[in-house]
């Protein structure tokens, strides 16, 4: 008799665990209705925009990542050679200023590439604001998250100079997140070089802009990055060469359209550094 209790008590409680991961489960999914729900990008296009941020040489060999929505950045292709890139769906940017983050955007577009040390470091922002998206996390909870991760140095500088390639011909992301949420398109490539607690008057840099043809220090700090726009030609041969892929963007979303005017004129000024 004692047996059929202790099995009884057995059932019952394994009954009660069950029903709780089926009603967690449940609440999750209801969650993630709440907020606008990212659509992938077809998997070629989303291949080539990331590998977009890499210069020619590089591109054929490195890590590729796809964004599964529900799980978060995932593995498409080893790479050989170092270097990692991806295509943020929900950018740091959305992390910064104190302005609310009610919802997640399906418009941004953040292609973006880490050799070794910045994959060590810098990428892990990325993939965690990915996964804890993907997993039901409200928008606010995952900002304040973040910002709180930043106080307590969480999210650690590179441990050696390096390169962050954003060659893209495009980028939408927030103008000026330090600010506000407004958001808009550029097509400026450009290189980031790491720079942690260099200031602008280190380096000599000018105002920051992506019409200056020098160097300058965005999100001075820990994290800090050295900028450097690429020249008129070679901004002109990326466009010219992703000409195809900016189409089936513009095709998908109305809001990912770039002017051609934008793509024969000088780079574009964007404050979202």
């Amino acid at each position: 008799m004692k047996f059929v209790k202790k099995i009884s008590v057995k059932v019952c409680a394994f009954a009660i665990i069950f029903f709780a991961l089926i009603t967690n489960a449940q609440q999750s999914k209801e969650i993630k209705k709440t907020f606008t729900a990212i659509k992938p990008l077809p998997r070629d296009l989303e291949m080539q925009l990331a590998q977009s941020a890499l210069p020619p040489h590089l591109r054929d060999s490195a890590s590729v990542y796809i964004l599964n929505p529900e799980k978060g950045f995932e593995l498409a292709r080893k790479g050989t050679n170092g270097f990692s890139c991806f295509v943020a769906r929900t950018g740091d940017d959305a992390m910064r200023g104190k302005w609310p983050l009610k919802d997640y955007r399906d418009d941004i577009l953040y292609p973006i590439s880490f050799d070794e040390a910045g994959v060590n470091a810098q990428m892990k922002l990325f993939f965690d604001i990915a996964e804890m998206q993907a997993k039901g996390m409200a928008p606010q909870q995952l900002k304040n998250l973040i910002q709180k991760r930043y106080k307590e140095n969480y999210y650690k500088p590179p441990a050696k100079a390096g390169v962050s390639y954003m060659l893209s011909p495009i980028l939408r992301t927030y103008i000026n997140p330090d600010e506000n949420d407004s958001v808009a398109n550029a097509n400026n490539p450009h290189i980031m070089y790491y720079a942690p607690n260099v200031s602008n008057q280190d380096l000599g840099g000018t105002t920051p802009s992506f019409r200056s043809a020098y160097p300058f220090i965005i999100l001075q700090g820990p994290h800090g990055y050295s900028i450097q726009a690429i020249g008129t030609e070679e901004r002109a041969s990326i466009n010219k060469t992703y000409e195809s892929m900016l189409a089936q963007l513009c095709q998908l979303n109305s809001k990912w359209c770039i002017s051609q005017a934008d793509l024969d004129g000088p780079a574009p000024m964007h404050h979202h550094y």
